[in-house]
């Protein structure tokens, strides 16, 4: 096989990888693949019509993204979504989105204010096309676009795994504010973190970072306590008399 015909079937391999990578990665944030759901190397590698290679290759990177966990059995799984350890979650991701939002009120510079401003566009846009895989991208586009302006890499990384780690949990709570009567998904908290990072105003920025984290969290909850139908009632049968006995 001559050199060229190597890289060729190298770029193909590449290509076919990251075309499962991107299909899964979607089926799994938008939760049509559910947290536990088991991924046969042999059952996709059907599916998606190539060997298994690229197929393994696509999960390790989604394992990487922590999409799903790879067992020591050689199974794969969707990663679970732990919600015994959601107000774990809430607390790191409310102290990263303070963190990098004070240090963007800090270094913040007009270039990075229009990025962010477009970014919040975008995620508005997204926001009434109803396209929840592009409202959680967007959102995290946008919330990484204040960690960058901080320019902590160490801050920054870190945040973004935990806009990673929340944006199936985010599907969930776009769902819950759609079917909302009192909640809307289009409210000005993303332009008034701007507005006080284009300021300079560190505590007004920390205070809507803040608010914005638990905003997220009471919505959240208030999902999984309407989730509980209780709204019902038993028809009991008329009892049997003795004389019918």
């Amino acid at each position: 096989m001559s050199k060229v015909e190597v890289k060729t079937q190298k770029q193909a391999k590449g290509l076919g990888a990251r075309h499962v990578y991107e299909t899964l990665k979607k089926e799994i944030l938008t939760l049509a693949l559910e947290p536990g759901t088991p991924l046969d190397e042999t059952t996709l590698s059907q599916r998606f019509a190539m060997s298994r290679s690229p197929i393994r290759e696509a999960l390790v990177r989604l394992s990487a993204d922590g999409l799903v966990e790879m067992l020591s059995n050689r199974s794969t799984l969707v990663a679970p979504i732990n919600l015994a350890e959601f107000p774990r979650y809430v607390e790191a991701l409310d102290f990263l989105q303070r963190i990098n939002t004070r240090l963007a009120a800090r270094h913040a510079t007009p270039d990075d204010i229009k990025k962010m401003r477009a970014l919040a566009k975008a995620f508005d846009d997204a926001c009434r096309a109803n396209d929840y895989l592009a409202m959680s991208a967007t959102n995290r586009d946008f919330h990484m676009s204040i960690a960058n302006a901080g320019r902590n890499l160490y801050l920054a990384r870190s945040y973004g795994q935990l806009l990673d780690e929340g944006r199936r949990i985010l599907h969930m709570h776009f769902d819950y504010i759609r079917r909302s009567d009192t909640d809307a998904l289009l409210n000005p908290e993303h332009y008034e973190m701007i507005d006080a990072i284009e300021k300079r105003d560190i505590s007004l920025a920390d205070r809507l970072a803040h608010e914005h984290t638990r905003q997220f969290h009471n919505r959240f909850m208030e999902f999984l306590r309407v989730r509980y139908d209780d709204d019902f009632e038993f028809e009991l049968e008329t009892p049997i008399s003795g004389s019918e006995v």
